[in-house]
């Protein structure tokens, strides 16, 4: 591209579109989001809540430029109504999803331990357990089974809870927290009464473990805090998305089953060849569709040249990871789920300082629930057609709502 080229584009911004919050069914990519691929590299947008309009950055190399330059802020946000697609803004001090360098790094350090390979490695036999015991009951009392009610959702919130050090009978008010917050159902209302009730009974935890010697996070945060090394608001702030985080694993695990289970050839690959399961669910991981629209915007804090365009400094940006990871000129044939994908750099979890915490205990997750379900559970398949599985409606992860299941 010349520079003529790049300085009339710039003059010449692209027009904003509306990105509405669609109910979608399955897996079935976005159409809004692929129109809005097919208008440019970037484009202009609004969403349904907050003000004004952002910036889509939908190429892998623009995605990956973004979330890897300072020049580019999340604390910004929090001081200004950007367009976007939750109903409640209530950014916490602490939050390392808001939080820009070298304050993310110093947050991050008091949760580090507890999500590393090595944590995961040592957390495996138990989550194993978990997982077995489910199972178990899933079993005894015979087919049909709703995999998500009976495995998907449990086993995610008590490997999370007990990551987090949530005592069991707290466990089920966490999880409506936490689902409450993830939908957009109900409005901002819902979602901040949500958000108090979580944030109220962290504060509380925190405050209880400051002379705890426990690995669990809620036990690292308050040593932290004691120490002085964060301050108690950071600690609850840090803590909430990662409560928050075991959501993502229940869905994503849903889309990637129903996959598996209404494709034949998919099915029977996992099957036949287990010890080859890795690089499938990476590329399923790259294929579902993780989300509604976009997460977290970004404040550009200078002027910068992106995908032909200038990007103002103040001016809010968005990136799709779920774009980037159909992008054609780093996926051949995007839109196939092929399991003998050589080079995958998908970019599910993230990238940049902002690479999801929890990655390494997700993926955990991930494995041993489709290793757990194809293994035990022979002749595994959808106790109804594809077309009845009930799908989340008013969410911000996608996922199936319901995932009847027979086998034998």
């Amino acid at each position: 591209m010349t520079e003529e080229t790049i300085t009339r584009t710039a003059q010449d911004a692209p027009p904003v579109r509306e990105w509405p919050t669609p109910d979608l069914d399955g897996t079935d990519f976005d159409p809004v989001l692929a129109s809005l691929m097919r208008e440019g590299p970037l484009t202009r947008i609004t969403l349904p809540f907050g003000e004004g309009w952002a910036w889509l950055a939908t190429r892998h190399e623009d995605v990956r430029l973004v979330t890897n330059d300072p020049r580019f802020s999340r604390t910004e946000v929090t001081r200004c109504q950007v367009t976007r697609m939750a109903p409640n803004f209530a950014p916490r001090p602490g939050s390392l999803a808001w939080a820009d360098q070298p304050d993310h790094n110093r947050l991050r350090k008091a949760v580090a331990g507890a999500f590393t390979v090595g944590a995961a490695k040592r957390l495996r036999p138990r989550a194993q357990e978990v997982l077995d015991d489910l199972v178990d009951a899933v079993l005894r009392e015979g087919p049909p089974a709703d995999l998500v009610e009976r495995v998907l959702e449990p086993f995610p919130l008590t490997v999370v809870s007990e990551v987090m050090g949530v005592p069991r009978a707290d466990r089920d008010r966490v999880h409506d927290w936490t689902r409450q917050i993830i939908s957009t159902a109900g409005g901002p209302e819902a979602a901040g009464r949500a958000k108090q009730g979580l944030y109220g009974w962290i504060t509380e935890t925190v405050r209880a473990r400051q002379d705890g010697t426990g690995e669990d996070v809620y036990s690292l945060l308050g040593a932290a805090v004691a120490r002085g090394d964060i301050a108690e608001e950071e600690a609850v702030g840090l803590a909430g998305p990662l409560q928050i985080g075991g959501e993502a694993v229940t869905h994503n695990c849903g889309q990637m089953l129903f996959l598996i289970l209404t494709r034949p050839e998919l099915l029977e690959r996992v099957r036949s060849r287990p010890a080859e399961r890795g690089p499938v669910l990476d590329e399923l991981l790259r294929y579902i569709p993780h989300r509604s629209t976009v997460g977290l915007a970004r404040i550009a804090l200078e002027d910068v040249e992106l995908g032909g365009q200038r990007i103002a400094a103040g001016e809010p940006v968005y990136v799709s990871y779920l774009a980037a990871n159909r992008d054609p000129a780093v996926f051949p044939d995007p839109d196939r789920i092929d399991p003998d994908r050589g080079d995958n750099p998908h970019l599910a979890f993230g990238h940049g300082a902002h690479y999801c915490t929890g990655a390494v205990l997700a993926r955990m997750q991930t494995e041993l629930l489709v290793d757990t379900l194809l293994d035990r559970l022979p002749g595994l398949r959808l106790a109804v057609p594809a077309e009845a599985v009930e799908w989340r409606h008013r969410t911000m992860i996608r996922g199936p709502r319901t995932l009847p299941v027979t086998w034998g």
